[in-house]
């Protein structure tokens, strides 16, 4: 590493600092390691030396840890790593966190920034890309942030119920028992959002709906925040319908990954069919993730890349 540059951060609070490195500093090792750096700390003064432009990145990323410490939100290693990805943002991310009743939820790539913004200006959006990169997760977070700033009234989350196909009459147990495993992703993230027993009281009231698409028919979803999630599995016949739900005050998002579609062989992807009909219509907007934005395990995002590598017939699953 050149070491052309040389500067120095004073961080005036010591127990925001201690908050900040992390035992035996391993917060300070991880942000130095990513981005090529070396940093050092004696007292409340932190020495970062470098490439001029490395040292300018850790700076930013040194200075968002600390402000998230100094509001005693958590520092791990995946918040680290976020800071790295944000060094080169333009603008603070400050303003795109989410608050919701157990977490702030703030961005950690510089696509995920982007689509935050896309979520806050457009009445539609369609948030494509490989699992893990958070296209659900930070949906979830806005409908639960809107809902709590009175921006809406209610949250309503779907999924189409594909591998049950039509036969959803003939599994065990009442309606809500038979689809919940399709829907087991959307509680997860709700209750990573909200305390259980909040969860259970809106679902209750209506004021959350977590149900199949097949449900959405013959409706329309005014005041509310609505995300359709793994829509790669709707036939166009159903996102048609689903998109027509809209209603006013309302915002509506739509989450898939087109390499993971599971309807049968030949027949055309909804959310693939609707991405070619709307993409020039005003007020829809489109954001596509990859393997770079990733943000579960450095691991999952390296099986992504793999996967791409090995082309289409690697993608789509066996029949």
């Amino acid at each position: 590493m050149t070491s052309d540059h040389y500067i120095t951060c004073t961080l005036d609070d010591n127990a925001v600092v201690q908050a900040l490195v992390g035992p035996q500093n391993q917060n300070l090792i991880r942000l130095a390691q990513r981005l090529g750096v070396t940093l050092n700390l004696q007292g409340n003064i932190v020495a970062i030396a470098g490439d001029k432009q490395q040292v300018a990145k850790a700076q930013t990323a040194l200075m968002t840890l600390y402000k998230r410490a100094a509001s005693a939100q958590s520092i791990d290693s995946g918040e680290v790593d976020a800071a790295a990805r944000l060094s080169t943002e333009p603008k603070d991310i400050t303003d795109l966190t989410l608050r919701t009743r157990k977490k702030h939820v703030a961005p950690r790539t510089p696509r995920q920034s982007a689509y935050l913004r896309t979520l806050a200006d457009h009445e539609l959006v369609f948030a494509l890309g490989p699992a893990g990169t958070g296209k659900t997760y930070l949906a979830v977070a806005k409908a639960v942030a809107m809902k709590l700033a009175g921006h809406v009234d209610r949250i309503v989350l779907s999924r189409p119920a594909v591998e049950a196909g039509e036969r959803l009459g003939f599994l065990p147990g009442d309606m809500r028992e038979k689809v919940d495993p399709y829907l087991r992703p959307l509680y997860d993230a709700l209750f990573d959002m909200m305390p259980g027993d909040q969860v259970a009281r809106n679902l209750e009231s209506g004021d959350i709906e977590v149900a199949p698409l097949a449900f959405m028919r013959g409706r329309t979803l005014s005041n509310a925040f609505v995300i359709l999630d793994e829509a790669q599995n709707t036939t166009p016949v159903q996102m048609k319908m689903f998109l027509t739900r809209l209603g006013e005050r309302s915002r509506m998002v739509v989450t898939g990954d087109l390499s993971q579609i599971d309807l049968p062989v030949g027949a055309r992807s909804g959310l693939e069919d609707a991405l070619d009909i709307l993409k020039s219509v005003k007020g829809v907007g489109r954001i596509s993730f990859t393997s770079a934005d990733v943000v579960r395990h450095d691991l999952v995002a390296r099986i992504v890349e793999a996967y791409d590598a090995a082309g289409p017939g690697a993608n789509r699953k066996s029949r």
